[in-house]
């Protein structure tokens, strides 16, 4: 059992479980009925996706310069007790269920999702590799 961190919208893995999209938006252009037949999530859980506010005020989305910057205010995002709490909820959860969380992002190093999976590692999360 475990958690696997993917990219929504890729082929699914065997045995990886529903995914959740951490995920601020749904994909565009795709119709909510298509989100799991089209490998994007089968859940959504913005919550876990970094604020609005952050992603406008770092411009990470389309310049990685500010990729620290981003890291940092990110983590803080995790540590408000509602994230907290959902974050070792999962990390509880990936002992006795496969699922899957993601991002729509193509380079990992530079997206939400390689902080998320610090995140849960950190509070003892089994994660698939």
């Amino acid at each position: 059992m475990a958690i696997s961190i993917v990219r929504l919208g890729s082929s699914r893995s065997a045995g990886e479980g529903p995914r959740l999209g951490t995920v601020r938006r749904p994909p565009r252009g795709v119709p909510r009925s298509e989100f799991a037949k089209q490998n994007f999530y089968d859940v959504w859980l913005p919550t876990l996706s970094p604020s609005a506010e952050l992603i406008k005020a770092t411009g990470v989305l389309h310049d990685h310069t500010h990729w620290n910057t981003f890291a940092r205010r990110f983590a803080s995002e995790l540590k408000q007790p509602d994230t907290s709490h959902l974050l070792d909820t999962l990390a509880t959860l990936s002992h006795t269920a496969d699922f899957a969380i993601g991002c729509y992002c193509e380079d990992e190093r530079f997206c939400h999702r390689s902080l998320l999976r610090k995140a849960l590692a950190a509070r003892g999360a089994a994660i698939r590799q």
